[in-house]
């Protein structure tokens, strides 16, 4: 990480005053971020920000779009086109790690109030939002796409904040894995057809 009297080349200041106020969130949190401290950290004057963004709204609205994107990024990872249980634990396994690796990013994206009339969250939100609907679709088309879409990213987002919060151990070997595998087979436990259901391990 740059410190804090670090130097942007700005061809794009928006975009290197959204890195910096990333870069204080991941290190500091959401607390420490402000406009001039984004202006610090960019290495311009303490007005220059405010030729880009009104207030730290504003700012906070390009930040959270920017993990939004990141964190979509992680889920396809994680599996591009889920279809059993395990692909499913996968991209909540993902989307959980992200938050426990990015902690300020993520409080920040979901905690922090932003400006609901940003174009590029208002975007980045819809992305997410119709990515998990689309792998519901895909996965369970007799299903109640908006109802399932609703409970597996509530059971995701929960356990995540959970572990934030210290309330769940995910320094513990496999214990992060085996609690969210178990969470998500009992919520999708009553919804899967057998033909989408992981093959059974052999055995007597």
């Amino acid at each position: 990480m740059p410190t804090s009297n670090a130097r942007y080349h700005h061809g794009d200041l928006p975009a290197a005053l959204v890195r910096a106020a990333v870069e204080l969130l991941e290190e500091e949190g959401a607390a420490e971020l402000s406009l001039r401290a984004a202006a610090r950290r960019a290495g311009v004057s303490a007005a220059a920000p405010y030729r880009h963004f009104a207030d730290r709204d504003a700012l906070l609205s390009a930040v959270a779009a920017v993990g939004y994107r990141d964190l979509a990024a992680d889920l396809v990872a994680a599996s591009a086109a889920p279809k059993t249980t395990e692909d499913f634990t996968a991209i909540a396994i993902a989307y959980i790690r992200f938050a426990l690796n990015r902690p300020g990013l993520f409080r920040a994206m979901f905690s922090e109030p932003c400006d609901p009339n940003s174009p590029e969250r208002l975007a980045a939100t819809t992305a997410i939002h119709e990515y998990v609907r689309t792998i519901v679709r895909q996965a369970f088309p007799e299903a109640d796409e908006e109802a399932l879409a609703t409970a597996l990213w509530s059971m995701v987002h929960g356990l995540a904040f959970l572990y934030l919060h210290g309330k769940f151990d995910a320094s513990e070997p496999g214990e992060l894995d085996n609690r969210v595998r178990a969470a998500t087979r009992a919520v999708l436990g009553l919804t899967e057809h057998p033909s989408t259901q992981a093959p059974a391990s052999g055995g007597v």
